[in-house]
């Protein structure tokens, strides 16, 4: 699936000495001005097809977007979550309170994946008005961004990536490390950062490095390091686990976004056991059902022929079979006209029944009508419940009666069953 990898840009702030980072240095925008860096992915999500700078309206298509907070805009504390359930933002900020500089209120945190209350994880913790602001912008222009993603976390594979730092250190450059007790940033001037890095250490952590400071990274370390452009160290938030997503920022999604969102999701990595299993599951239903289908065609065509070989070894001058239930009584009734029997269909069974049924208050039918099958008597000035007495009697025979305009017709049930 390709993947939008959408840079925020980093917050406005000041340097120490009074001089403002090139992001709070330029003069405001209109927001429909605003640009973004961004980086397209290939459908695998492991390449870079495409860089590029554009306003929100003019990004590029993707099948899923997502945003990347810069380094210096997250921070991190480790905490024992609250057993607050749905109020779990109001407990954050009030026990983060007085850890925090800024207002509660205009900080927006996310907590570590799969972590609930009583659990001790880490908190991400960045600017709610600023990460609120640009989510807005983006929905304005109908970029929906999937997920918001640092790139670092805490975690228990150690990583350092070296980057050009303007103003900050002799060299000019920083480092970003991040392992299982958190996330810092530390100039290479001076010793802090060597005392962290013992040897054993050194060799343990994976080490990146911008293309710029590659060389320099490698001789203060003392070992090779991976180069990597800001793109490509990306790559890695695609399958990360985290998502700053949370809370009153979650993505609202109703109707075909939140099919949309539902199909990105599933078109994931981590997913990627599930659309197995889907495909599978769906595989083995379509061979079942086939499977099915074959057998009772099987045992259907099994009963048709043995009906047709009964019907063959009955009557063996039978030669041309259409309907073999249907050929098999035609050829009973004709056998029993030859003998002089009485058949179910004929008047005098029909009579018979009538007969035997016929209410003692009532006189003898003044006419009848026959059909093969039908017998039909007048009957006019019958009451609804001698009627009903009648077709009583009836059908604890088998037979069945039909009642209206003064007139009762008398068949056999299993026989209109048939037509």
């Amino acid at each position: 699936m390709s993947t939008l990898l959408l840079f925020l840009p980093p917050r406005p702030r000041l340097c120490a000495a009074g001089r403002a980072t090139p992001a709070a240095a330029e003069p405001a925008r209109a927001g429909a001005a605003r640009k973004y860096d961004w980086a397209l992915t290939a459908s695998d999500g492991r390449q870079v097809v495409r860089e590029g700078r554009s306003a929100a309206a003019a990004l590029p298509a993707a099948e899923g977007v997502v945003a990347v907070v810069a380094e210096s805009d997250v921070s991190w504390r480790c905490v024992e979550l609250p057993r607050a359930g749905r109020q779990m933002r109001a407990a954050l900020a009030g026990k983060l309170e007085e850890l925090a500089l800024d207002d509660p209120e205009a900080l927006h945190f996310a907590l570590e994946p799969d972590a609930a209350g009583g659990d001790t994880a880490w908190v991400a913790i960045t600017s709610r008005p600023w990460l609120a602001e640009h989510l807005a912008h983006l929905d304005a222009a109908h970029v929906f961004v999937d997920r918001v993603a640092p790139l670092a976390w805490p975690a228990e594979q150690p990583r350092g990536h070296f980057f050009e730092s303007h103003g900050i250190g002799s060299d000019g450059i920083s480092l970003r490390w991040s392992h299982a007790d958190g996330v810092a940033t530390l100039p290479l001037q001076g010793g802090l950062a060597r005392q962290l890095f013992p040897p054993g250490l050194v060799h343990a952590a994976q080490w990146t490095a911008t293309p710029g400071v590659a060389t320099g990274a490698q001789r203060w370390l003392g070992t090779t390091v991976a180069v990597q452009t800001p793109a490509q160290r990306a790559l890695a938030v695609i399958d990360g686990a985290w998502d700053l997503r949370q809370f009153d920022l979650a993505p609202r999604a109703r109707g075909i976004r939140a099919l949309r969102m539902f199909s990105r999701t599933l078109m994931r990595k981590s997913w990627q056991p599930v659309r197995w299993g889907l495909t599978g599951l769906l595989v083995v239903q379509l061979l079942g059902l086939n499977l099915w289908a074959w057998q009772h065609k099987r045992e259907l065509n099994a009963r048709r022929a043995a009906v047709d070989a009964a019907l063959t070894g009955a009557f063996p001058q039978v030669r041309a079979i259409l309907d073999a239930p249907v050929q098999m009584q035609k050829e009973l009734d004709l056998l029993r006209a030859r003998a002089g029997s009485v058949g179910e269909q004929d008047l005098e069974a029909l009579l018979a029944a009538a007969a035997t049924a016929w209410p003692a208050d009532r006189p003898p039918a003044e006419a009848l009508a026959f059909e093969p099958g039908r017998l039909t008597l007048s009957a006019p000035g019958w009451a609804p419940a001698q009627v009903d007495n009648f077709r009583t009697q009836l059908q604890s025979d088998g037979w069945q009666l039909e009642a209206g305009d003064g007139r009762l017709t008398v068949s056999r049930a299993s026989a209109r069953g048939a037509r």
